[in-house]
């Protein structure tokens, strides 16, 4: 397993800082097999984006980027690599919190249709599936080459699942 490190934190749960950049460069490239990450036709570089991070023994151990637009807080990127430890859940609920900080509407985000464990964990979290962007997967592959045409389960990896979090409910 790739460590990404940076000395000095032995654990730490806390905002993303500019010294961060380049050690959350590297950790994206290994687990999303580019810099690059593609929601919705468009992408970013999460390195260069707001978040949270995780840091336990110099290393990451989790990460969450978000671009907060208006009154939408869009989560590009959520990785735990020590699995069942609460990383994830963790730094999710710490999002959260920061977009009702910020009196935001709502939180969301994407993920691919062979992503069941994911889209079971956002569920939990009070996220609604909302959309599904047929064929949108195919597309990004223009922008993003590294995208796997098979993935978890041996399911074909065509479409985005979106899934939101609305933090106003309405009355009615």
């Amino acid at each position: 397993m790739m460590t990404c490190r940076r000395k000095g934190e032995t654990m730490a749960r806390r905002r993303i800082q500019d010294d961060d950049r380049q050690v959350i460069a590297e950790f994206i490239e290994h687990h999303w097999h580019s810099k690059v990450v593609v929601s919705q036709g468009k992408s970013y570089h999460p390195h260069e984006l707001d978040g949270l991070i995780d840091w336990r023994d110099d290393s990451i151990a989790g990460l969450v980027t978000w671009l907060h637009e208006e009154d939408e807080l869009q989560l590009l990127t959520l990785n735990s690599v020590l699995a069942g430890q609460g990383i994830g859940s963790a730094l999710m609920l710490m999002a959260i919190d920061y977009a009702r900080e910020k009196d935001l509407g709502k939180v969301w985000l994407t993920t691919t249709n062979d992503n069941l464990s994911a889209i079971g964990f956002y569920q939990r979290l009070g996220f609604r599936l909302t959309a599904v962007n047929v064929g949108v997967v195919d597309e990004a592959r223009k922008i993003k080459p590294q995208i796997p045409e098979t993935g978890q389960k041996g399911i074909p990896i065509h479409d985005e699942i979106v899934l939101e979090l609305n933090l106003k409910p309405s009355l009615s």
